[in-house]
């Protein structure tokens, strides 16, 4: 039999994936059930990438352990995974003890055998795509991957040396043209990074301590690429000394799976680490699109995001499985609202392939008792009917080879726009009304039957549960690939069941209103969450203020009686002044009062504030009130509302395109009815007010040290 190895990219446990990053289950679940259809032995594997400084970051603040962190997250992604009905053979996790120590040995080989070497690292660094830059590679002073804030980072590290490499690598992807798919990839792959040249790569970090040690230098951790991109082989039994059973008989893959974004770390690095260890590269890897919300790529920040879990409440696992594969194009992104997406069920879902199913099975059993007797009475349009059947199942197949997913479904589609058509042209009805056309209608309901059993037979990877309930219907108890390859398998006299709705037309109203309300509600929820927090943390912050407070005040009242003690034995050594001198009265006469200090906080609270500049893009009165301001600022590529209480001192046109200073990292509140994220900082001196900004210019989101 052959073997069929098929893999996701490993889901960061940052957060809870929304379904953009779940996209991917689904389509690598399509692939994997689709070629076990045709009779191969698959594997598949999928799991999540667990350690990291982002992680250790979140997990500080959340107040427990990364690991304890980490399993919280990892449980919730592979309870996403069951929910989707996703058939993985294996699910890793890079905190599983057998990853850890493989881990170890591939970077200590690597390292014995010069590949890897000891120096230093400076340069800027982005926490959340766990990414270094050079100054040349930053866009407008941003991550150029996910246009979010670096920092410079300097420290010690190990390098791979990735230039040993370059050009053994750039020949294998010239010799194996499909190697990355789509083309388009490819290209961008070889002419924006391969032939311009590799740096050697930063393999461990000495800066953070959650990630797997390096054995030989215990200040280090394995950076997060060698640790995760090994998961494909450490999963199968693979160590440098010895090649575990699943190994031999499973690598090399046949496909990755992965998100465009991630695509340079599996086609460069990783194929330059197999290289290295001597291992044979995998077969493909496919950069699959994004999943947008409308024209935006999701994100928690812009509030746009969609979770699985919600689809499947409101349309069901097949539903949400069907709109995945069906509305993501090959090559360029895909696009999910929440109307595009009850338009879909209905019109293909409940309307063409339900309608088909619950029509013809009614029929059979209204004008047959549910067994069809004969099928040996042609008559026009048959032919038409199962040569576009046989037609179709070789097309799905052959777009199924080259991962034409969504162009394979339209061929089941053609299939099932055909069977209806087939209906209308043939009127069973009118047939039932003559005796003598009874053989005529049998053949026509047989006929309609076996598509109804092809159709049910190719959604079989693609929508499992749905293929299942059409099988019931029908009572179709061979639904293998190879019972279709000619037209005519269904078993004559089979008594078919009692028709039942696959998938039930909705409100689209009805429904909007109510997904409206809940997202209302889950952001109210939200919102009471963020400021119980906050209050908890201004509490917490107000107690270490008023014990900072009564140290202080204890130092200054020991200070002052020394200092007092101090003036009072020079007063008795010096001569004393009966006036004060004219320079005594001109400084009293221009001393100026201003607000009291507060009382000192450490340099550690300090740095938790994220302090940025941000260009004014818009900016307006918010209504019914004489005191706020409703700004839109530009942060580097992104956008944020801020809400603030200057109204009585500026007119909102004077602040357009003027650099503000502002507090990037408050929680949200909701003002007046709008959310504000963040906090505008302004100087205040005898009832005026000054917006703080920058003497010249400088790119909006830069940060305030």
């Amino acid at each position: 039999m052959e073997k069929f190895y098929i893999t996701t990219a490993i889901a960061y446990t940052s957060r809870k994936p929304h379904i953009g990053n779940t996209y991917e289950l689904i389509l690598t679940d399509a692939i994997a059930r689709f070629n076990r259809y045709i009779g191969k032995d698959v594997f598949f594997l999928t799991g999540t990438d667990e350690h990291g400084q982002k992680i250790q970051e979140i997990a500080e603040k959340e107040g427990v352990s990364p690991k304890e962190y980490v399993d919280v997250i990892a449980g919730q992604i592979k309870d996403i995974a069951d929910m989707l009905n996703i058939s993985y053979d294996k699910f890793i996790r890079t905190t599983d003890d057998y990853h850890v120590e493989a881990v170890k040995k591939i970077f200590k080989k690597l390292y014995d055998q010069g590949d890897i070497y000891k120096g230093e690292y400076e340069g800027w660094y982005c926490t959340p795509c766990e990414s270094f830059w050079t100054d040349t590679q930053l866009k407008n002073g941003m991550c150029p991957d996910c246009g979010r804030p670096v920092r410079k980072t300097k420290e010690e590290a190990y390098f791979f040396k990735m230039s040993k490499y370059q050009d053994k690598l750039i020949q294998y992807i010239e010799d194996h043209p499909d190697f990355i798919q789509p083309e388009s990839r490819k290209k961008e792959m070889l002419n924006n990074f391969l032939k311009a040249g590799l740096q050697d790569l930063c393999v461990s970090r000495s800066s953070f301590t959650w990630g797997i040690p390096v054995e030989f230098d215990p200040g280090h951790v394995i950076y997060v690429w060698i640790d995760a991109l090994s998961n494909y082989i450490t999963a199968l039994g693979y160590e440098p000394d010895k090649k575990g059973e699943l190994y031999e008989k499973y690598w090399p893959a046949d496909v990755h799976i992965i998100g465009k974004d991630i695509l340079r770390f599996h086609t460069i690095y990783w194929p330059i680490m197999l290289m290295a260890l001597g291992e044979p590269l995998p077969e493909k890897v496919f950069g699959h699109p994004w999943m947008l919300f409308g024209e935006e790529k999701m994100s928690k920040s812009r509030g746009n995001v969609i979770y699985a879990e919600d689809l499947v409440r409101h349309f069901g696992v097949d539903a949400v499985r069907y709109y995945s594969l069906h509305e993501m194009p090959f090559a360029q992104d895909g696009t999910i609202t929440y109307d595009v997406f009850i338009s879909r069920f209905n019109s293909e879902l409940a309307n063409t392939l339900g309608n088909l199913v619950t029509r013809t099975v009614s029929m059979v059993n209204k004008y047959f008792d549910g067994s069809l007797p004969s099928n040996d009475t042609p008559g026009d349009f048959d032919e038409e009917l199962k040569s576009t059947a046989v037609e179709c199942i070789k097309r799905t197949a052959e777009k199924m080879k080259t991962l034409h997913i969504a162009d394979s479904m339209d061929e089941i589609w053609t299939i099932v726009g055909r069977a209806n058509k087939y209906i209308d042209e043939t009127t069973p009805w009118v047939l039932a009304k003559d005796e003598a056309s009874k053989p005529r209608l049998s053949t026509v309901l047989y006929n309609l039957i076996e598509a109804i059993r092809i159709i049910a037979s190719l959604l079989s990877p693609f929508m499992p549960e749905t293929s299942k309930l059409i099988a019931r219907q029908i009572n179709a108890d061979d639904l293998s690939f190879e019972s279709i390859q000619s037209f005519g398998g269904y078993k004559l006299n089979t008594k078919v069941g009692e028709s039942e709705i696959l998938f039930r037309r909705i409100d689209t109203e009805e429904k909007l209103a109510e997904i409206k309300k809940e997202i209302e509600e889950a952001e109210a929820a939200e919102r009471k969450a963020a400021l119980a927090a906050q209050e908890r943390a201004i509490e917490k912050a107000r107690l270490e203020v008023l014990a900072n407070a009564e140290a202080a005040a204890k130092a200054e009242a020991e200070a002052k009686a020394a200092a007092e003690e101090n003036e009072s034995e020079e007063e008795a050594s010096q001569p004393q002044d009966s006036e004060k001198t004219e320079e005594d009265s001109e400084s009293e006469e221009t001393q100026i009062e201003i607000a009291p200090f507060k009382p000192a906080v450490s340099f550690e609270d300090f740095e938790k504030l994220d302090i940025r500049v941000g260009k004014v893009l818009e900016c307006e009165r918010v209504p019914k009130s004489d005191k706020l301001l409703k700004f839109l600022i530009e942060v580097g590529n992104n956008k944020r509302q801020i809400v603030s209480g200057i109204a009585k001192y500026y007119k909102p046109k004077a602040l357009i395109g003027k650099n503000v200073i502002f507090i990037a990292n408050l929680k949200p509140r909701r003002i007046m009815g709008i959310d504000s994220f963040g906090m505008i900082l302004s100087a205040e001196f005898d009832g005026k007010l000054s917006a703080l900004t920058t003497i010249s210019k400088i790119q909006s989101g830069s940060t305030v040290e």
